[in-house]
């Protein structure tokens, strides 16, 4: 492959795994099923695919080392299963809007958390941007005070520290195939959706809705992977804050879901110190290929 093809096929997966994983919100909202049969399916559908493209690809590249999973794995899988368990939670008890946005807020906290676990330095406009969200998220859970949606935005809070904890055990078990982990986090819901509830007690549409949504996750993580290899880990996380205002116009044009004044204040505070940190890095590392 060419520079040329990688400078615009790199761009185009990632933007295409964010517009796919934007779509978590409205299929979460739009099935009536459950929390549980949501990431029964999910885990299968998803977990089931996935896993066929990590054999695959190990298969062409002679690495069949890479579709086995130490104990080190099995507690990426469970932390991202968990982890899971929060996002789909969190969608179903308060606007996607709201989620969305807690959740931009993922790489701060992995930053904060690889300073504690790795002793890796934390910039000081990483700082300042976390506390720009921080602030941003305080706006957004205080309007939800006294409302039902007060659990979804827990759970989004415990959503971003558990995501932020897979991410910083990826880095702290390097010899774990994050890819298979996330695979495996699947049959794991599956398994745990059985015992919990009947999945096979859904209606047509939520049918066509599960399997669209395990389809759809399983693309938009594959989309993601290839796309960031090609392109500069600023550059990936620029394009792929593409996910969050994406996600909040899709749920207000096909959900005609509006967030009240106090979600819409929070975000736009979460959203500039997200993309001005995303932008900052861009340039910066631009700046120094230059």
């Amino acid at each position: 492959m060419t520079e040329t093809e990688r400078r615009w096929l790199g761009p185009a997966l990632v933007l295409g795994s964010a517009v796919l994983f934007s779509l978590s919100g409205v299929l979460t909202k739009a099935i009536d099923a459950g929390s549980w049969t949501i990431l029964t399916w999910r885990g299968l559908i998803g977990g089931v695919l996935i896993g066929a493209y990590v054999w695959i690809k190990a298969r062409r590249d002679s690495q069949q080392q890479r579709v086995r999973l130490g104990w080190k794995g099995w507690l990426v899988a469970t932390v991202g299963a968990i982890g899971s368990i929060t996002f789909i939670v969190s969608f179903k008890n308060t606007f996607v809007a709201n989620v969305s946005v807690i959740y931009a807020t993922i790489p701060f906290i992995a930053a904060l958390l690889e300073r504690a676990v790795l002793g890796e330095p934390v910039r000081s406009r990483t700082i300042k941007a976390a506390v720009a969200s921080l602030v941003g998220v305080v706006v957004i859970v205080g309007g939800s005070i006294g409302s039902p949606n007060l659990l979804g935005d827990a759970m989004a809070l415990a959503m971003v520290g558990l995501n932020a904890l897979y991410m910083v055990l990826i880095r702290a078990v390097p010899d774990t195939d994050p890819v298979l982990a996330g695979a495996a986090g699947g049959p794991m819901l599956f398994v745990a959706g059985w015992l919990l509830i009947d999945p096979l007690d859904v209606t047509r549409p939520d049918v066509i809705l599960l399997v669209l949504f395990g389809v759809v996750f399983a693309g938009a993580t594959v989309l993601w992977i290839e796309g960031t290899k090609l392109i500069p880990a600023a550059e990936s996380g620029l394009l792929g804050s593409a996910e969050t205002p994406v996600a909040i116009a899709l749920a207000w044009l096909i959900l005609s879901e509006a967030p009240p004044i106090a979600s819409i204040a929070g975000s736009l505070v979460v959203l500039v110190a997200v993309l001005g940190h995303a932008y900052a890095d861009v340039r910066r590392q631009r700046e120094g290929l230059a």
